[in-house]
């Protein structure tokens, strides 16, 4: 059944280059969900489309009671209906849903869309004009395409766990980059089809995958040469001076590739012969001394915290300290750049989270809006597209409607 909530009214139409692009959002986790709210970024209109159970990250661990944080942050600016596809009511509604489309995305495994009657072929013939998008763990073909793909699992198989931590030892990255990638190609990719559409006047199929997603984040890496061996360095990191180094409080991370970034660092912390001595006068010859140059240089931080050491360093020094993600809340430079958004949301209450991340200076965004609760615009949405009380009230006797 539809949960609604009629207290609080759809999100404002966003301003932005995509505005009047109606987009209906079937993907659930992240990278689907987050890829739809890059595009509400931009000015469309997104329609989550739930089952009635809602989307599965509604249940992740949050300590919040309301809701899922991660929902919360995957899932801004959107409308929120429920739809159950398995039911021929639930079907019929999407199709005229479609209709009206311009953008259709899912997460769902390749053999999964025809099954319930809305893969590609079958939703062009209703809407020439429908950008359709299926994000997928492997793609639509080949041995592995049928099989679920996760974030982690993407990490572990294509290589990116092998280059964290101490060789041998694969470590996970936390954070969901695998996913955030797909989102952002996804979002720029279903942007190319649609400037295509304007000049042909047709629509296509767009496939994005969670494996191309984190080869593609390796490309500097996915690099072997006619000749050379299995086995190369393919590691991307410039040396030991480059990374994370303790100070006598916190830690901080130092990026000191450049001439004049390394003479800084060397002046500053009390080390100017470094900078002088030809052995390490290059990233490469830095890296090949570097068991001489850290210890002195760690031995040196120690002479302050990682926050005085930012304010000695300044913009001389490319640097940060080690902070927790609840410091940017109230960062100086996150504020200016008004990347923080104070949202309203029916069950949550009042919640700040981030704002729209990308700024378009032709034309002044909207507010961003909050995830919806479950099912919270399925109404709305349906009336404002052109159903009449009595079918309305036909879908409230079927049970799709509460």
């Amino acid at each position: 059944m539809t949960q609604l909530d009629n207290s609080q009214s759809p999100p404002a139409a966003n301003g932005g280059p995509l505005a009047g692009v109606r987009v209906l959002d079937l993907s659930a986790y992240i990278a689907g969900p987050y890829g739809c709210a890059l595009l509400a970024d931009h000015g469309a209109e997104v329609i989550k489309v739930e089952p009635p159970q809602g989307d599965n990250l509604r249940n992740y661990p949050s300590t919040l009671a309301a809701e899922g944080r991660a929902f919360l942050g995957v899932n801004r600016g959107k409308k929120g209906i429920v739809l159950d596809l398995k039911t021929p009511a639930g079907k019929e509604v999407l199709l005229r849903l479609v209709d009206q489309a311009d953008v259709l995305v899912h997460n769902f495994r390749p053999s999964v869309p025809a099954r319930l009657g809305i893969d590609y072929d079958t939703l062009r013939a209703r809407n020439p004009r429908l950008i359709y998008c299926s994000l997928t763990g492997y793609g639509d073909t080949g041995p592995l395409k049928d099989s679920a793909g996760y974030d982690q699992v993407l990490q572990t198989m294509t290589g990116i766990c092998t280059f964290q931590g101490a060789p041998g030892d694969a470590e996970i990255v936390y954070g969901s980059v695998v996913d955030y990638y797909a989102a952002s190609l996804l979002a720029g990719s279903v942007s190319s089809a649609l400037y295509q559409r304007e000049r042909t006047g047709q629509g296509q199929f767009v496939g994005v995958s969670l494996l191309g997603s984190a080869l593609a984040m390796q490309s500097a890496r996915l690099v072997w040469a006619e000749g050379e061996p299995r086995e190369v360095w393919r590691d991307m990191r410039s040396g030991g001076i480059t990374g994370l180094h303790p100070t006598r409080e916190g830690s901080i991370y130092l990026s000191a590739n450049t001439p004049h970034f390394w003479e800084a660092l060397c002046e500053l912390v009390g080390l100017p012969e470094m900078a002088r001595d030809p052995r390490y006068d290059s990233v490469r010859k830095r890296a090949e001394h570097a068991d001489e140059i850290v210890p002195r240089l760690r031995q040196a931080l120690q002479a302050h915290s990682a926050m005085e050491w930012e304010a000695i360093f300044g913009v001389r020094v490319p640097c940060a300290p080690a902070r927790p993600i609840e410091d940017m809340f109230d960062h100086p430079q996150v504020l200016a750049q008004n990347l923080v958004h104070t949202y309203r949301h029916p069950s949550v209450g009042s919640y700040r989270g981030l704002a729209r991340p990308v700024r378009f200076g032709s034309q002044p965004a909207a507010a961003p809006g909050a995830a919806p609760t479950l099912g919270q615009h399925t109404e709305q949405v349906l009336r404002d597209r052109g159903w009449t009380d009595a079918e309305l009230d036909e879908l409230r006797g079927s049970g799709l409607l509460a």
